[in-house]
């Protein structure tokens, strides 16, 4: 290294100074991670809009009985009924009860999908079997089920049977009904394709018929899922001794309002997260639809 001296002043000669530069792989990584951020902040919005509503109504509740806007008798404020809920769970009972009632609804619900979609199926697409079971299922569909509990009692006793064959009847319904409609409004031009590449009768079902009316048929199953627990529910309140109907009626006899209040939610939780695990059924069967976007 040189220096040069002019009037006494010592100057180093300038070096150059390497040029800032941003990678390829830089630049990904950092699209990467603000696509993340992007990514959670979509979907904590999306959570607390979700739950704006649901918040509100807590509030409400929390504070109503306490301003004395409602009687608290009647209506004890949120945190009651939750400190309710948690001793009926810490002994027990809640575990219980709602073992009870799902092992009854479950069983009913997979019974009437076992028996009304390979039904619905067969009446939407023979029109024998329709012109045969028409008027039958016509006088059926429009008897309510808990008109027929007394019928139920007593033809099959007060026990688990005739609890679960009520469950079966009313979910059989939603599910006959829209699995045949499901089948009658496929889309026509897809089943002038399929025919038209001479697939079988087997093969058009599996094919073309059964994803086509997956949509359709879910929605009359997810209907059933809240009537298997709604008619159970009410099945229990009228005779047994163990469910989540039978400790509402239970807590409501014995002036236990906080506790009838949390069988309530407890009922609730549980039909809402019946629903979700249905949606994601249908989601995983019905993979093939193209969403879409608004």
């Amino acid at each position: 290294m040189s220096t040069t001296t002019t009037t006494g002043t010592v100057t180093a000669p300038s070096e150059p100074v390497p040029a800032l530069s941003v990678g390829p792989l830089d630049l990904d990584a950092a699209k990467r991670d603000f696509g993340r951020v992007r990514r959670a902040l979509r979907l904590l919005l999306t959570a607390v809009t979700k739950s704006a509503a649901i918040a509100a109504l807590l509030l409400l509740w929390e504070t109503a009985p306490r301003l004395g806007l409602v009687d608290r008798t009647f209506l004890p404020p949120f945190s009651e009924v939750a400190q309710a809920w948690w001793g009926l769970a810490a002994d027990g009972q809640l575990a219980d009860n709602a073992r009870a009632s799902l092992v009854r609804s479950f069983s009913g619900f997979g019974i009437a999908v076992a028996v009304a979609v390979p039904l619905g199926l067969l009446i939407g697409w023979y029109r024998p079997v329709a012109d045969l079971l028409g008027p039958l299922l016509e006088v059926f569909r429009n008897t309510a089920a808990l008109a027929l509990l007394p019928v139920f009692v007593l033809l099959l006793g007060i026990g688990e049977t005739s609890k679960i064959s009520i469950v079966v009847y009313a979910c059989t319904w939603p599910i006959l009904l829209n699995t045949i409609s499901a089948v009658r409004n496929v889309d026509p031009t897809l089943l002038k394709l399929a025919r038209s590449m001479d697939l079988s009768a087997p093969r058009l079902f599996q094919k073309v018929i059964l994803p086509a009316s997956v949509p359709v048929m879910f929605t009359g199953i997810r209907l059933a899922g809240a009537v298997s627990i709604l008619v159970l529910v009410a099945a229990e309140m009228i005779g047994a001794k163990a469910g989540l109907g039978y400790l509402i009626n239970a807590s409501q006899y014995n002036f236990a309002i906080p506790q009838m209040y949390a069988g309530i939610i407890t009922i609730s939780a549980i039909g809402v997260a019946f629903n979700q695990l249905l949606v994601t059924v249908e989601r995983r069967l019905s993979s093939w639809r193209v969403p879409v976007r608004a």
